[in-house]
């Protein structure tokens, strides 16, 4: 029986809300206090050009090997390119990545959106497929992105094989687990535990359920919203910690 803490969390390119300061190496520290098995990350800087000019302390690594040190693996997917750099989601392990896919699920120039797939090599031996995700601020939008989700996983991961999906699903109105559910056969950890998905945004006094962290062929222990100080000097989304339960 394996437990594993698994973390998701939308780190806001590094800065804290409203882009009032970095806080990337603040970030890193927090993150290994909570020392995580699995981190799903959003809104990872990959490159910068122009914070990488205007802060002389500006990490020399991309962020998600900044945030990995050499204690993770890590595994990024690019969204959204820009002249001057370019952000998307990223994946940290404290196990083996075995091998990725960054799915694009843009549906708009003005929001581009992706899934990255990760599966993780266990001690057990089993592989951990690992989709961390980052959906539209509009509803439209949202609900043809958990389609392609929901088609990706069907493709992609087998049904026997433990799955974690979470991210930043900006599901305001409650809607995805409705959808997620019945389509794929996940849980989703807080709804579980608590009976409703977490207040997560933002992070100075939760109000937003924004973020979800949903399981397939795995158990939910425990959970936790991460908010206050001193994670509300480091993004504006709070962290939702779990213990999950691989049997």
């Amino acid at each position: 029986m394996t437990i594993l803490r698994i973390c998701s969390y939308n780190i806001h390119k590094g800065f804290s809300h409203l882009n009032r300061r970095m806080a990337i190496h603040e970030m890193r520290e927090c993150l290994r206090g909570l020392d995580p098995d699995i981190c799903l990350l959003q809104e990872v800087q990959g490159l910068h050009l122009k914070h990488e000019r205007r802060h002389l302390d500006w990490p020399e690594l991309p962020q998600h090997q900044f945030l990995a040190g050499k204690e993770m693996h890590a595994a990024y997917g690019a969204n959204a390119a820009y002249e001057h750099g370019h952000h998307g989601n990223a994946v940290l392990s404290r196990f083996p990545i075995q091998r990725t896919r960054n799915r694009d699920v843009s549906l708009s120039r003005l929001e581009q959106r992706g899934i990255l797939h990760c599966e993780v090599a266990l001690p057990d031996g089993r592989e951990l497929h690992c989709l961390c995700v980052h959906l539209s601020l509009t509803e439209r939008q949202r609900r043809q992105q958990l389609e392609l989700l929901s088609d990706y996983v069907e493709h992609h991961v087998p049904r026997k094989a433990p799955l974690i999906i979470a991210g930043d699903f900006n599901d305001w109105r409650g809607r995805a687990n409705d959808w997620l559910a019945p389509q794929l056969g996940l849980s989703e950890v807080f709804t579980t535990l608590t009976g409703a998905p977490a207040r997560s945004y933002p992070s100075t006094l939760p109000m937003l359920r924004l973020d979800r962290i949903y399981l397939r062929g795995i158990q939910a222990v425990s959970c936790e919203v991460l908010w206050g100080k001193p994670w509300s000097r480091i993004s504006d989304h709070a962290l939702l910690s779990v213990q999950v339960r691989l049997a």
